[in-house]
């Protein structure tokens, strides 16, 4: 098993991602669009959630496959961004079709970073129209790091950012992640510049430094501000998969969660894992090895995000890169 060709979601064949931000704010928006409807399942396990359609998402409900995927800064204005998002897809002719009307699908997650240090004055909510951008930046290559959903996001102790990670199975079939990293905990050991995701790096993508060699036994390290977090993530596979075997796989990810932040799914985070399957491979599937490569694509987004984060005026927490590199 090897990273894919970009290490990117975008490895997964029919997936496309798009990035806006606003530096001045602090935040922005991500999207993850489907070239065509892909099937959806999603998965929280944190305590504090925003989200939107994620209730559609449940195997027993009607709509089985979604246009795309918002992740979104902003906490509850952030939600918006999916509005915008579902008013350009309809221009597109994309959506569920209702007679002669078509309702784009388009759930969404977003996470807290009001009290990043960003100008939060605006006149009217910004999200729509960052909706609409980062739509139409959608592409194969997207920015890691300080962009997107992860613009404004932070960790315990240093600045998150947007990761994404990729795997190619030997079966042929590619699974792959995308994070906003926002946690209430720390994605990295200590006061350390070990992650916890160590043990499954490859290729030295988040520096290369191998695990911590001793680990602190004492409460772990969280943000002062029980209100200030969240990490919303998305896997994906080309596997073709049910909506139940999606939300399987949400569920499995969310491991690569714990493995990467500690802590996480704290009653104030709103931890979320969306599933997404093309169904682009026609090999078989084994759901246990889709499951775990899930768990390792995710661990190794979220500390990429950290790791790629980049400094910005105003910032309140600094880089890795500037603490350690």
């Amino acid at each position: 098993m090897t990273p894919g060709p970009r290490n990117l979601l975008t490895d997964v064949p029919g997936l496309l991602v798009g990035n806006a931000s606003d530096p001045r704010l602090k935040s922005g928006v991500t999207v993850v669009l489907g070239e065509k409807p892909v099937t959806a399942g999603v998965h929280v396990m944190g305590g504090a959630p925003g989200t939107r359609e994620t209730e559609l998402l449940a195997p027993d409900r009607l709509v089985s496959e979604v246009d795309a995927i918002v992740l979104s800064g902003g906490s509850a204005f952030g939600l918006d961004a999916a509005s915008g998002v579902a008013d350009a897809l309809r221009l597109q002719g994309r959506g569920f079709a209702v007679g002669p009307a078509r309702v784009p699908i388009v759930p969404a997650a977003i996470l807290f970073d009001l009290l990043n240090g960003g100008d939060k004055d605006w006149p009217q909510n910004p999200y729509r129209a960052l909706g609409e951008q980062a739509l139409s930046a959608a592409s194969t290559d997207f920015a890691l790091g300080t962009a997107g959903a992860g613009a404004g996001a932070t960790t315990a102790t240093l600045k998150g950012g947007l990761g994404s990670a990729s795997i190619r199975l030997e079966s042929g079939i590619t699974v792959a992640a995308l994070a906003a990293v926002n946690a209430l905990g720390s994605a990295t050991v200590g006061d350390g510049p070990h992650f916890w995701a160590a043990p499954w790096e490859e290729i030295g993508e988040f520096g290369g430094l191998g695990a911590a060699t001793t680990y602190p036994m004492g409460p772990p390290t969280t943000k002062r501000g029980p209100a200030q977090n969240t990490t919303i993530a998305i896997v994906a596979t080309d596997a073709p998969l049910t909506k139940a075997e999606c939300t399987r796989l949400a569920i499995a990810a969310h491991d690569g969660m714990a493995r990467a932040l500690v802590p996480s799914h704290t009653p104030f985070d709103g931890d979320l894992v969306f599933a997404l399957s093309t169904g682009r491979s026609s090999a078989t599937a084994d759901p246990i090895l889709l499951g775990h490569a899930a768990a390792t694509c995710l661990a190794r987004a979220i500390a990429r995000g950290v790791y790629l984060a980049s400094e910005e005026p105003g910032d309140l927490l600094p880089t890795w890169s500037t603490k350690y590199g």
